[in-house]
């Protein structure tokens, strides 16, 4: 089964030049879970996507890849 890419987190980070291990620190998360959110490998809940748009201080729409192709 290939991983889908859903969430933008790690784009996010790169954007804000934040690395995972401050993220989790942020939002009091493991450095290895930041990581599968990251890579896809694992979804974050919306009450965690929330928590990285708000240390983000980003929309959390921004988190995520759209699902209707006309907006890409």
């Amino acid at each position: 089964m290939a991983i889908v890419e859903i969430n933008r987190i790690k784009v996010a980070l790169a954007e804000n030049r934040r690395k995972n291990k401050w993220l989790a620190e942020k939002i009091g998360k493991d450095e290895s879970t930041i990581s599968q959110w990251c890579t896809n490998a694992r979804q974050p809940s919306l009450e965690n996507l929330l928590k990285i748009a708000n240390v983000l201080k980003i929309d959390i729409r921004d988190l995520l890849y759209p699902t209707n192709k006309a907006e890409n």
